[in-house]
């Protein structure tokens, strides 16, 4: 009798079905590539030149990026980087994105003194109501 060997395509004991196929699992250069094809899709164009990339959440914390791909696709209002990311906390990048902070605040709503309109209504001095009455006898 020939021994067949079931130790690659069994999966269960002696009197079990075996295996079709061998199942094997995506790896994540499947998914960098199904990523590249909807980019494609969108038709992002690659930024270069860029260095770095920083993400300044609510809680005062960077996501921080060195030296990352770029791509993006100005009519949608999307874009795509990519690379190492780092968490960390806005005091340990402040000497380096202080200029990046100052370009924010002018987007930023300033705290200047309220602007006074000079075409203001003057304040009543007659009482109208007396008048009104006057012309009426």
């Amino acid at each position: 009798k020939a021994v067949v060997s079931t130790q690659s395509t069994g999966i269960g004991g002696k009197g079990t079905a075996r295996r079709k196929k061998k199942i094997i699992h995506k790896t994540a250069g499947t998914d960098d590539k199904k990523l590249q094809t909807t980019l494609k899709k969108l038709q992002c164009n690659n930024i270069p030149g860029i260095e770095e990339v920083n993400i300044i959440k609510d809680d005062s914390t960077v996501i921080h990026f060195t030296n990352p791909k770029v791509q993006a696709t100005v009519g949608a209002n999307t874009f795509a980087i990519s690379g190492n990311a780092e968490h960390k906390s806005i005091t340990d990048l402040f000497p380096g994105i202080l200029n990046q902070l100052v370009g924010m605040s002018s987007s930023l709503p300033s705290k200047s003194k309220p602007v006074v309109d000079d075409d203001e209504v003057p304040a009543l001095v007659e009482d109208f109501d007396e008048a009104s009455k006057t012309e009426a006898v």
